[in-house]
């Protein structure tokens, strides 16, 4: 019998599954349930030493006879600092070492209570990764706890060996052992590049050609990468490719970009039959809540994801594989390895995706929108600004040679229009901003400067307020909290745009929107920039947005 605690069913079971075999095991209260259970998993090879100091000592040993890594567990307070000088050793001497420490319950920390100490990140820049765990109280916690004992105990060998620290917070009761058998725990895997001085990959590639229903989700990307046409005509019909706007041209295929409208408006049947058996991921943020939402609780049996960093991203919450390698290198490698005909599966998506219409909508925040993608010059940049402006910009489409440009990296508010302006000062194109009423008056200050020219033309969406915040639930006219929340106001950019030296115009309806879009979206440098304001009823925006949405539901 094992302990209850769900966090240390999981670093059991994964400990196992990831093939750690000797753990050295020192006495305490705090930690006897997780000494108890690893202690009966025959798997397990225990030792028992009392004092800290030694034991950090003797599993460096066991890690040296052997070259895997060792695991310590100890138990709560001063025991963890006697295990330091061990770890010390092993960072200098690049030795795989896995510090188990149980620990009070967070609230207990400094309150006088025994044997507490912050515990987390104790052993600071002298291990390789530091993780403390979540008591497992719901599904989410349960996959939070799994995703970082994987990424501690995979960091003692990604480039280079050393020591990791696992913080395991116990509450009462903690001598309750009923669990009869450790849990199926999903299992990170890290392959660094695709060669055989790694580990075998020929048993990954088995696995993607197992599969028909692959798919490829690209997130942003500030690049374009042309491939070439015989990596494209191998590679194109083998994957469903899913890309926003910010995604760029990084595709050997056709890009998917109107999905989050196509899965809104898919039944519950549609989702299982589009449903992908393989995910591979490469590249940054992906935007998509409606994605994000469907993969979710649709997960595939795999996901792979791709980066030159080699992190853990599991962003959908399924992740098994994190290949370390360039994404495009990583394509162009499979490209020939993958066996048979194309399948069906791409098709499926995109045919789906094509019947699903643009918004036709009148005069609104996304009409305008639309507008202006449909004139865009080419070539040009497109900055979208944050939020709204992204979300329905991805509702059309965009020609492939518009670079599309947009701080999603931490996707706050501020300097978006800064940015815009950065990218535009060296810029030979047409340089395009987007931009909310709140992030254009946050970052106005980008304006106080000098460094721009007659290649910037500035959108303004003016809904007097934090437009999506208005789709929220109890934002009616009645909220008391409304206000604040979505950040009312009766503020126009015409002063400040004028005094900084810009062409103005203010554009209420869909007649005076007419008389300005061609000289907004001529393809010449103008003697000044040009900043058109658009006023919209923020609730008629929101009216027709949901309108749109229900005229595609269950197609």
């Amino acid at each position: 019998m094992y302990s209850d605690k769900k966090s240390i069913l999981q670093l059991a079971a994964l400990l196992k599954a990831h093939g750690v075999k000797k753990i050295v095991l020192c006495p305490g209260s705090r930690n006897a349930p997780i000494v108890h259970t690893l202690s009966n998993i025959e798997d397990f090879v225990c030792y028992s030493i009392t004092d800290e100091r030694s034991a950090g000592f003797f599993a460096i040993g066991l890690s040296l006879q052997g070259g895997g890594p060792a695991a310590i567990c100890c138990t709560s307070g001063s025991a963890l600092l006697n295990i330091y000088p061990a770890v010390a050793e092993a960072f200098y001497q690049q030795i795989p070492l896995i510090v188990i420490s149980a620990d009070r319950p967070a609230a207990w920390i400094g309150q006088m209570d025994g044997q507490t100490m912050p515990q987390p990140d104790i052993f600071g820049k002298l291990v390789k990764l530091s993780v403390n765990l979540p008591e497992v109280n719901s599904d989410e916690d349960e996959w939070y706890c799994n995703r970082l004992i994987n990424e501690a105990i995979i960091e003692t060998t990604h480039h280079g060996k050393g020591p990791v620290h696992i913080n395991v917070p116990i509450s009462e009761p903690i001598y309750r052992f009923t669990a009869k058998e450790l849990p199926e725990a999903r299992v990170i895997t890290r392959y660094q590049g695709l060669n055989v001085y790694d580990r075998d990959y020929n048993e990954l590639i088995a696995r993607l050609n197992s599969y028909t229903k692959r798919m490829a989700i690209v997130g942003q990307m500030n690049l374009i990468y042309l491939f070439e046409k015989k990596y494209v005509k191998a590679l194109s019909k083998q994957f469903a490719w899913l890309t926003e706007h910010l995604s760029n041209q990084t595709i050997p295929g056709y890009a998917i970009k109107n999905f989050d409208a196509a899965i809104y408006s898919m039944t519950p049947e549609k989702k299982e039959e589009m449903r992908p058996e393989l995910l591979i991921t490469y590249g940054g943020h992906v935007v998509s809540k409606q994605l994000k939402k469907y993969l979710r609780e649709n997960p595939p049996k795999e996901h792979w994801h791709i980066s030159a960093d080699g992190k853990v991203a599991d962003l959908f919450g399924c992740l098994n594989t994190v290949i370390e390698m360039d994404p495009f290198e990583f394509l162009e490698k499979i490209a020939f390895l993958i066996e048979g005909k194309s399948t069906m599966f791409p098709m499926m998506w995109e045919n789906y995706c094509l019947s699903i219409p643009e918004p036709s909508l009148e005069f609104s925040h996304i009409s305008v929108i639309g507008d202006l993608i449909r004139r865009l010059p080419q070539p040009s940049s497109l900055h979208l600004a944050n939020s709204s402006t992204v979300r329905y910009a991805q509702l059309f489409k965009i020609p492939s040679t518009t670079e599309i440009c947009c701080n999603r990296g931490i996707s706050g508010i501020e300097g978006s229009l800064s940015t815009a302006l950065g990218y535009a000062a060296t810029s030979e194109n047409i340089n395009f901003i987007i931009i909310g009423d709140l992030s254009f008056f946050y970052d106005m200050n980008a304006l106080w400067s000098n460094n721009f020219r007659g290649n910037i033309r500035i959108m303004v969406i003016n809904n007097e307020g934090g437009e999506i915040f208005h789709t929220l639930p109890g934002m009616d006219s009645k909220s008391q909290s409304r206000k604040f929340i979505t950040a009312e106001h009766k503020t126009s950019a015409k002063g400040w745009a004028e005094e900084r030296g810009f062409i103005y115009h203010s554009i209420s309806n869909q007649e005076e929107l007419k008389n300005y879009i061609d000289e907004f979206t001529t393809n010449e440098e103008l003697p000044k920039p040009m900043l058109i304001e658009v006023f919209t009823d923020k609730e008629k925006d929101t009216t027709l947005l949901r309108e749109y949405y229900h005229s595609i539901k269950n197609r």
